[in-house]
């Protein structure tokens, strides 16, 4: 009976021991649902939402067997672009304000606030360090001053976060600390150099947030400034030495990273080095096959190689002759559009194409329709009867469109005699600014 009600009086404290993440956020006519998720190396699992009270407030309760980690909240679309981490212990709520001009704020969770408290004190030091060489100051003594200040506000709060999940960021973000004064070009040699040196790439605590990426990304790009491609491939080559064996997932996840980066740039020769070097073993290893099969359509679809084959019926002296793409000898030059009927811009588009090759008698237009079904295209091209017309059923699952990694209509391939592809054209002005 004792053991009964000494149970009974402990039901209360073992639910208010629930923890629980909860916010507000303003102006709150601009939200209305706050998604929680629990973030892994390898994405994010879904837990709960949560509708906004009228005042912005939201709660939403964890379970019990919910595990210590990074997890992540998503308050609008899309959702990669709206959404940040936190990090839960297991042992305290988590309490937050969110301003779109003013950001975030944690108000409770010892664990975010000292991140969050270090990440404000090493930026100001920081910009002190920035502002020391912006005024190009010469002073040995108000430098190591500065060097100081860093280095004793890292020690202090590594000493300060034992036992804490958020002493793995700090240790991981630890600077780069000069002994004594170094010019400009000497710091920034030596802190990229280190840039790296802190992190444990195996840890899932890392792998889990955001920071691993924003470290890598801010390693490769954004530490030199008008870098040429060798120094980027050395770059990405000694990031592949630096995170060591094994963590093939991350190692994956951070590449596919910085060639999706370099493919948005246009630079193909910087895309495929990763792929070929890196990437493209690493997807093979861990079986992320949809990856590899964009690595070498992009590879295959890269200036300078040969365009990708494809059926294809001409008119010639009142007969339709069917041929092939590569077989077609009836031009010095060839465009493949990737268009559809269905398509606003490309009903804007065609019609410019049409007018600018008018007179280019040596260029000739293979239009390639991506149509659910032949009724609506059948009408369309009748108003471009010098083109040659292409029918693709299953739009964006035909397999010629899959080949030429389609992502977008209209595309452009300009297309030499020998169907080497020579351009890649955004629109019909690039087109006109590369024919000329």
């Amino acid at each position: 009976m004792k053991r009964l009600l000494l149970l009974l009086t402990l039901i209360p404290s073992l639910i208010c021991a629930q923890q629980s993440i909860s916010g507000t956020f303003s102006p709150a006519e601009q939200f209305t649902y706050a998604f929680l998720y629990r973030a892994t190396p390898t994405g994010s699992d879904y837990i709960d939402r949560a509708q906004l009270a009228d005042d912005g407030n939201f709660s939403i309760a964890f379970d019990a067997e919910a595990k210590p980690g990074i997890y992540k909240i998503v308050y609008a679309l899309p959702p990669e672009e709206n959404n940040f981490d936190f990090i839960y212990n297991g042992k305290e709520s988590v309490a937050f304000t969110f301003d779109l001009d003013k950001g975030l704020e944690f108000t409770n969770s010892n664990e975010n606030k000292l991140w969050a408290s270090y990440m404000k004190s090493m930026d100001m030091i920081n910009q002190t360090l920035s502002n020391f060489y912006t005024q190009e100051s010469t002073d040995k003594k108000a430098y190591l001053d500065i060097i100081k200040t860093l280095s004793d506000t890292q020690t202090a709060y590594e000493d300060s976060s034992k036992e804490t999940l958020a002493s793995q960021f700090i240790k991981a973000n630890s600077p780069y600390i000069p002994q004594e004064f170094e010019d400009l070009s000497t710091y920034s040699k030596n802190l990229k150099r280190t840039y790296l040196d802190h992190i444990d790439f195996g840890s899932p605590l890392l792998q889990s947030s955001d920071f691993l990426i924003d470290r890598v990304l801010a390693y490769i790009f954004g530490m030199t400034a008008n870098t040429s491609n060798a120094i980027y491939k050395k770059d990405v080559d000694h990031l592949m030495a630096t995170m060591g064996d094994g963590h093939l997932e991350i190692k994956t996840i951070l590449y596919e990273m910085i060639w999706r980066r370099f493919k948005d740039m246009d630079n193909p020769e910087l895309a495929n080095y990763v792929a070929d070097n890196h990437l493209l073993e690493l997807t093979k290893i861990v079986n992320y096959e949809a990856l590899t099969e964009q690595l070498i359509v992009y590879k295959n679809n890269t200036v300078g190689n040969k365009a990708a084959n494809f059926d294809l019926a001409i008119t010639k002296d009142g007969e339709t002759i069917t041929t092939t793409l590569h077989d077609l000898n009836i031009s010095k030059q060839y465009l493949v559009v990737f268009w559809s009927s269905t398509c606003g811009h490309c009903l804007d588009e065609l019609p410019k194409l049409k007018t600018m090759l008018a007179n280019k008698k040596d260029l000739k237009v293979i239009a390639f329709g991506l149509e659910d079904d032949a009724e609506n295209w059948q009408k369309k091209i009748a108003e471009f009867p010098d083109f040659i017309h292409v029918l693709g059923l299953g739009k964006w699952n035909n397999p010629t469109s899959d080949a030429y990694g389609i992502e977008s209509t209209p595309s452009y391939f300009l297309l030499d005699t020998n169907k080497t592809i020579v351009a890649k054209p955004y629109d019909v002005e690039a087109l006109k600014v590369i024919l000329k």
